[in-house]
């Protein structure tokens, strides 16, 4: 995750050169932390020994960072939320990619540095400095479609006062994208996530994937900061509709208050014109946030990583005793049975997919018909209503004028007769998807106790496995977009034309048009429900496959690394085994005293080997 600025760091097992204005500023920050660090330092050696690399190297880096006093506020919310507009106006600097398309494929880490610069790590975990500029090569769907390049991170070095006593701010992939893999990032950064800088908008005020999102980080946080972006393009009754919405609606999730609601504009502040709203408060709230919470956050980052962590060690020695204390030829065969069970699980999971998209055609089908019934029952009469009222216009107005008046009426007319039906069809909609999700999440936990029959029992002990009680879960929340006005640009030629339509008394062209253009309102809004349910089902196939295959892949790599352990063990003698078996032993009893606190805080081993059990 986030590493050490390479102006002040060293690797691993050197002693870093800092000047003594950031030995300072350090020590101010990591406050009262230095305990944890040591339990991570000594959960990092444990895991070396047991060959468990990434939890080495993740205990390592979050024992590197409690030491720097640094944390992450992860800026969470649905795409085309301006997110990363926003992160870019609170640190002064365009250096985020935005555009109108979901555009992060990896979350970003935006942290202090004394030089601006920019460096991408890849899953070999290799850092390579790149510079700010190229960013978008890394970050963008469009230069780096579904993280195709196999980016793992991206650190963003600012002297941005904002970022000075320790706060790193994260770019997230956004919820609800059309690509699948953007919405994984962001949940699997969430163990990562100390603080979160919720960005709503004001339609939706907010959708269900952020509700849900927002839920399961506040299961292990208590800090939030909410924001009300681009307060530029809401009305002033928008927003006093919006701010309470979202209040009651966090707030009931919740279970507690959730502080004041920041009606903000990045767009206008980053582009320094415009009114500013509340973006003064929030930056405010932001610096007492790092001021005086600072290590409070850092502190409870150091214990949420320690479990999580230590947890997943015990999971690796659990298979390396258990490896070791059968034969190695009933290993073989049970890593056999495993790799045949999981071939299995990939056929089934290609029949699942097929389940998928049953249910799509199925919802496809329920809905368009829905549609057509919808049109042809409301279209005759609100074509007549469209056309009496261009027709009072027109007796009033000519040319450019006639036309823009034209077009309202037709988006009014179109409003009058879509909205209503619309409000009818959403809550059918969110009925119906409930539905294929929980059927979808049936077959899922079905699918997962059958590997766990399948000599898998593995499944139940991970520590990322999916909840004993609740299985596979997917938002249930249907997420609905409202109506649409979509206005046709103005144009000089489009003006000049229609002068002469009035000159001419040929209004009737533009009429024809604004009912033509009401007639396209109907069926292009009464569409969203069909796209909008196929939407959620597809992006419901992608987590749950996601979410199976990465289990099994843990689960194959730890018992294959515990086999090939126990062989070496076992080609050794007897004695090496029991060695082997006593060397597991002790390091359990020590990483139950690291979770219980009753470590002598020097991560020494206390030899009795049955401590904490």
């Amino acid at each position: 995750m986030c590493e050490r600025d390479s102006t002040s760091a060293s690797p691993r097992g050197k002693a870093s050169v800092l000047s003594p204005e950031e030995t300072e500023r350090q020590m101010r920050r990591a406050g009262d932390t230095p305990d944890i660090s040591v339990k991570l330092a000594r959960l990092g050696e444990l895991a070396e020994e047991l060959a468990s690399n990434r939890v080495a190297e993740e205990a390592a880096s979050l024992a590197e960072r409690l030491a720097e006093g640094r944390f992450y506020v992860a800026c969470i919310g649905q795409f085309k939320r301006g997110k990363s507009t926003l992160l870019n106006a609170l640190v002064d600097d365009r250096v985020l990619p935005t555009g109108v398309v979901p555009i992060t494929t990896v979350p970003t880490v935006l942290r202090y540095g004394e030089k601006r610069k920019a460096r991408v790590r890849f899953e070999a975990g290799i850092w390579t400095d790149i510079a700010p500029e190229q960013l978008q090569q890394f970050v963008s769907e469009e230069n780096n479609p579904e993280n195709k390049k196999g980016v793992s991170g991206v650190e963003v070095f600012l002297p941005s006062k904002l970022l000075a006593d320790g706060m790193c701010l994260v770019d997230t992939p956004g919820l609800g994208s059309v690509f699948a893999g953007n919405t994984a990032a962001t949940q699997a950064f969430i163990p990562h996530i100390d603080a979160a800088l919720v960005v709503v908008g004001a339609d939706p005020p907010i959708a269900g994937e952020e509700l849900l999102l927002v839920e399961d980080v506040a299961r292990e946080l208590r800090q939030f900061v909410i924001v009300l972006n681009k307060a530029d393009r809401t009305t002033d009754a928008e927003r006093r509709i919006a701010v309470p919405f979202t209040r009651s609606v966090l707030e009931k999730k919740l279970g507690r208050s959730i502080g004041p609601i920041f009606e903000v504009s990045a767009y206008t502040v980053a582009h320094q014109h415009g009114v500013r709203w509340d973006w003064d408060a929030l930056v405010a709230e932001l610096r007492k946030l790092a001021e005086q919470s600072g290590q409070t956050i850092v502190r409870a980052a150091g214990e949420r990583g320690l479990r999580r962590l230590a947890n997943e060690l015990l999971m690796v020695i659990s298979e390396e005793r258990e490896a070791l204390l059968r034969p190695v030829e009933e290993s073989e065969l049970r890593i056999t049975a495993m790799q045949k069970t999981i071939r299995e699980a990939e056929r089934s999971l290609r029949e699942f997919g097929h389940l998928f998209t049953a249910e799509q055609h199925s919802l496809s089908d329920l809905f368009l018909g829905r549609r057509k019934e919808f049109l042809a029952r409301t279209l005759p009469g609100a074509r007549k209503e469209a056309d009496a009222a261009v027709d009072q216009l027109q007796s009033r107005w000519y040319g450019p004028r006639f036309r823009r008046q034209a077009m309202r009426a037709a988006q009014t007319a179109a409003a009058r007769h879509v909205l209503p039906w619309l409000t009818v069809e959403e809550g059918q909609a969110e009925t119906e998807y409930r539905g294929v999700a929980e059927r979808f999440v049936s077959i899922g936990n079905e699918f997962l106790q059958k590997l766990a029959a399948g000599k898998i029992p593995q499944l139940s002990k991970m520590p990322n496995a999916l909840d004993s009680e609740r299985g596979l879960r997917v938002p249930s929340r249907f997420r609905f977009e409202q109506l649409i006005n979509v206005a046709e640009p103005p144009s000089p030629l489009r003006f000049l034309a229609d002068l002469i339509l009035g000159a001419v008394g040929a209004s009737h062209v533009i009429k024809k048009q604004a009912v033509n253009y009401f007639e396209y309102l109907l069926e292009m809004n009464s569409s969203r429900v069909q796209s909008d349910v196929l939407d959620r089902v597809h992006e419901s196939r992608g987590q749950l496959e996601a979410e199976i295959r990465k289990l099994l892949q843990e689960v194959t790599r730890i018992a294959a690394t515990a086999l090939d352990h126990a062989r070496d063990a076992q080609a050794q003698g007897a004695a090496a085994v029991e060695s082997k078996l006593s060397a597991l032993e002790e390091a359990e009893g020590e990483i139950r005293q690291l979770l219980s606190g009753e470590s002598d805080g020097h991560g020494s081993r206390n030899g009795n080997g049955n401590s904490g059990r």
